[in-house]
């Protein structure tokens, strides 16, 4: 038997199709990617060509973009359930609270997954695992969901819930779907690519792997021991396609495209009309210019971003903070140079909260970054439980990356003066992830929201040229 999969990633709830960053040997650029009228295009075509099909998702797909953040992820179910997923898992999926995530699986025609989410008596919080026949070949799917979901995210993702990496609970499913009659076993994983590496060179038995949430383009599987895994990017931008030669019930070889969902896809039509429908309550943000950019803004780097600096920009100067802070966040497609519209700052953080200000103590100051950096860099996969490096304006600090816990940042400067641990200094923020809660003192939140601060900000410096020192630096 032949046997093909189709997956996706780190959608962000990226309906249409949006500018994204592609890198080559000698320059980056931007190209017009994704949109599920197009993925379901291309699912549809591998469909055409193999009966045995199989369509999974690997989670953070109810939550990136003002529609679906807006609907708390419900504007994009009819969408999903169109494309006729077999399987998921999640991590973003959890913002709205675990009632929501129940309330949307409800609404699903296929399951989220996950064998290490429990409610607080200990039973499961989803189903873990889920068995597809297809020609006699039994296949079993096990479900991860995020392991930082109850660690670093906001209090409410996990409220009643309790979160494992799923290690050690893995060998007990698989022997259990194996007694159930598996063939194969899947693992659907949104614990992140470095995660799952560690877990499969730990666990056996595991045939695939479709890994999640480190937003990973892998042009080519790969290989631990023996299990198959692979990553798709993120933003729907790229679709996977994992095609296996099943013989005597064991994969005897297989082939991989990572699939660009490029411009030149013709869009299914009803699912295009679907999508209009959806996104029509916000045509006229797309409409609406606040300003004008001189550069690309995107958040494809591990230390900072012009992106983020442009964010803690604006919250900083409304504030006349010291310093400004955000979260390292992955998702938010690339602004290319030229008009920014309201749109575009939405796309930028879809939860539009607050600005945020806190009084820190230098010792906070350091205690939080370092705390970061090796939620970022730990040596141990399952104790990286960030996203990008926590991003910061009105600081410079030098480190060194290879140092142990707690011993990475070597000098730190607030503007011109050495940061001192008694010191302290006012900072912006936005969002609990920015700063967390139980820092700091006089923490206010203001009556402007961040799109507002923004659009302001560059309303009154357009077009946008950056003038800021690097945060990090490597020495």
């Amino acid at each position: 038997m032949n046997l093909s999969i189709a997956y996706l990633n780190d959608v962000h709830g990226y309906l249409e199709p949006h500018p994204e960053l592609i890198f080559d040997a000698e320059r980056r650029e931007i190209k017009i990617m994704g949109g599920y009228s197009r993925i379901y295009s291309l699912i549809k075509d591998i469909r055409r060509q193999n009966l045995n099909t199989l369509v999974f998702d690997g989670g953070d797909t109810f939550h990136g973009t003002l529609p679906v953040v807006k609907s708390k992820g419900e504007a994009i179910v009819p969408v999903l359930n169109k494309i006729g997923l077999n399987a998921m898992v999640g991590h973003w999926d959890f913002a709205y609270g675990p009632d929501q995530l129940l309330n949307l699986n409800d609404q699903l025609n296929y399951p989220v997954l996950g064998i290490n989410v429990y409610n607080n008596d200990g039973t499961l919080f989803l189903k873990p695992f889920l068995i597809q026949e297809l020609e006699n070949i039994k296949i079993a799917i096990i479900g991860i969901c995020s392991n930082i979901i109850d660690k670093t995210m906001p209090e409410n993702f996990s409220e009643g819930l309790k979160i494992t990496d799923g290690i050690e609970e893995l060998p007990r499913y698989i022997e259990q779907v194996k007694m159930e009659g598996a063939d194969l076993v899947f693992l659907l994983s949104h614990n992140g690519y470095p995660q799952d590496i560690k877990t499969l060179s730990q666990v056996k038995g595991i045939d695939v792997c479709l890994s999640a949430h480190t937003h990973n383009r892998l042009s080519e599987p790969s290989l631990i021991n023996d299990t198959i895994i692979i990553q798709c990017g993120c933003h729907g931008s790229f679709l996977g396609h994992l095609q296996l030669e099943i013989l005597d019930k064991h994969i005897n070889s297989y082939k991989y495209q990572l699939i660009p969902v490029k411009d030149d896809i013709d869009p299914d039509p009803e699912m295009d009309r679907l999508i209009e429908a959806i996104m029509k309550p916000y045509l006229s943000f797309k409409k609406e210019q606040v300003g004008q950019t001189s550069i690309l803004l995107d958040r494809y780097n591990t230390l900072e971003s012009s992106m983020d600096d442009l964010l803690l920009q604006s919250i900083k100067e409304i504030t006349s903070a010291d310093i400004a802070f955000s979260n390292g966040w992955r998702y938010g497609v690339p602004i290319p140079a030229g008009p920014v519209s309201r749109w575009d700052l939405y796309n930028i953080i879809p939860m539009n909260p607050p600005v945020s200000v806190v009084e820190l103590t230098g010792k906070e100051i350091l205690n939080m970054l370092e705390e970061n950096l090796e939620r970022t860099f730990s040596v141990d996969p399952m104790k990286q439980m960030g996203g990008y490096v926590k991003r910061c304006l009105g600081l410079t600090a030098y480190m060194r990356i290879e140092n142990p816990q707690g011993f990475r940042l070597q000098d730190v400067f607030i503007g011109k003066e050495r940061l001192t641990s008694g010191g302290i200094y006012k900072a912006a923020f936005v969002t609990q992830q920015g700063v967390p809660k139980n820092l700091g003192n006089n923490r206010i939140d203001l009556s402007i929201h961040v799109v507002d601060a923004l659009a302001n900000f560059l309303q009154k410096n357009s077009p946008y040229r950056p003038d800021v020192q690097k945060s990090f630096s490597l020495i």
